[in-house]
């Protein structure tokens, strides 16, 4: 059984069918941009593209399943099976999109069984009703897969019905687990995740091998660690999937999105032999974007090669070159194996969250505010005196603090940066991104 957490998993509603269906086309039409590309010709979409969206309140994210291969050799038939078999796998309502001007098509009948042997619920979608009086649609009832839902893709007919079908049919949220520390493990695949959370609970729950896995179920994984209550999130995730060669590190980048933006704590495990990727590099940045207390922590520390006092001060330089951010990042350099400073983690985790719920008090933020000007003053704009006037910390989780002045508008970038860093040398917020916003001071 699934633990329930503070924050919300948003479920996954994936597009299947065969090529050129329009599916590209409605992905674009429901997320309200040109995020894939759409042609006339079939099998354009060879990336899947994922975004997340809402409608009516409830927020989702939506999955367009492309990818034709460009092998003759490969049956178009056995493609969509592949897709349709991933999106199965990963998705929490699938949507048949099937043409109105083609017809019905022997391949739909055949994506229609896949979905019904399935466990996952589904809609059938009709897509290129262009006219809401054209009846020809009307075909697709003989698939006996209950009322179709008419759309037009290009001109926007009926789609908002079809959103409406849609967010019945979407999974419930879990009802929320307060207080609990929701902690993410992500990384490439194989850097040693799952052995990695298997050393930190005791136990062998997840699978480890040195290929990819199979867990496909997600999973939250709860321990008690000092007195808290801590959720390692959708350990399942970890794994890659082995069944389907294509789109494995789509989903896995999905999965990872997910678990970010249900975390409070983001562990970036990392090779040492392999050391740092830029795909390392992007899914830090993602986690702190996001907001998110974030450690790294460099697993495999046993074998590293030519290590010396030295070599976890100069791993850290380099990787600081390569992302200035995670200067403000503690480092771990352990072993899953060996279980060298892997429980330090659960540590360092509580500090961190506790960093990101630091509150500075309005009188400290000025005075170090005013120590701040006196040392540089911001940039003048022609004609205009620019002023800062006080701050005052508006949010935590990551802390936010707002300066008020009268004209934030022409605060120039590198001002803010030094401001930013200015506070983050009396309140480090370990961990945690700093955020600063200008706002204009009240008359």
């Amino acid at each position: 059984m699934r633990l329930a957490t503070g924050r919300m998993s948003l479920p996954v509603v994936a597009l299947v069918g065969r090529p050129n269906v329009g599916k590209s086309a409605l992905f674009n039409r429901i997320v309200g941009g040109n995020t894939a590309i759409v042609s006339d010709e079939a099998g354009t979409t060879r990336d899947r593209h994922f975004a997340q969206t809402d409608w009516a309140g409830r927020h989702f994210w939506l999955v367009d399943t492309g990818g034709l291969t460009d092998d003759p050799t490969v049956p178009m038939d056995v493609e969509i099976r592949k897709q349709v078999l991933t999106a199965i796998d990963e998705a929490d309502l699938l949507l048949l999109v099937v043409d109105a001007k083609a017809g019905l098509h022997p391949s739909d009948r055949r994506v229609l069984d896949l979905l019904r042997d399935a466990s996952k619920p589904w809609l059938l979608v009709v897509n290129k009703v262009d006219d809401a009086a054209d009846v020809n649609w009307y075909e697709f009832y003989e698939l006996g897969a209950g009322d179709p839902v008419p759309v037009s893709a290009r001109n926007g007919t009926m789609t908002g019905d079809l959103l409406d079908e849609l967010v019945k049919a979407i999974p419930e949220a879990p009802e929320e687990v307060e207080d609990a520390l929701k902690i993410a493990v992500i990384g490439r695949p194989n850097v040693g995740k799952s052995s990695f959370i298997n050393r930190i609970l005791g136990e062998e729950r997840l699978v480890v091998a040195n290929e990819a896995g199979t867990t496909r179920d997600a999973i939250d994984t709860p321990m008690r660690y000092h007195e808290r209550d801590i959720i390692f999130i959708d350990t399942a995730g970890l794994r890659r999937q082995a069944r389907v060669d294509e789109g494995i590190e789509f989903y896995a980048t999905l999965r990872t999105r997910k678990a970010i933006d249900r975390a409070d704590i983001c562990i970036l495990i990392v090779d040492a032999v392999d050391g740092l990727h830029n795909q390392d590099l992007k899914v830090a940045q993602l986690a702190w974007d996001a907001g998110r207390g974030l450690i790294l922590v460099v697993n495999k520390w046993d074998i590293y090669p030519d290590k010396s006092d030295k070599s976890a001060d100069r791993f850290r330089k380099e990787a600081v070159e390569k992302a200035p951010f995670l200067k403000h990042v503690p480092f771990l350099f352990t072993s899953a194996l060996t279980g060298q400073r892997v429980q330090k983690v659960l540590d360092m985790a509580i500090e961190v969250d506790k960093a990101r719920h630091t509150r500075i008090s309005t009188s400290e933020l000025n005075e170090r505010l005013g120590e701040l000007l006196a040392r540089r003053q911001p940039p003048q704009a022609a004609g205009l005196e620019v002023k800062l006037n006080y701050a005052t910390q508006v949010e935590v989780a990551p802390p936010t603090i707002a300066v008020f002045g009268n004209h934030p508008e022409l605060v120039v970038e590198h001002y803010l940066r030094f401001l930013h860093n200015g506070f983050r040398e009396t309140y480090p917020f370990t961990g945690s991104p700093l955020r600063i916003v200008l706002r204009r001071k009240n008359a």
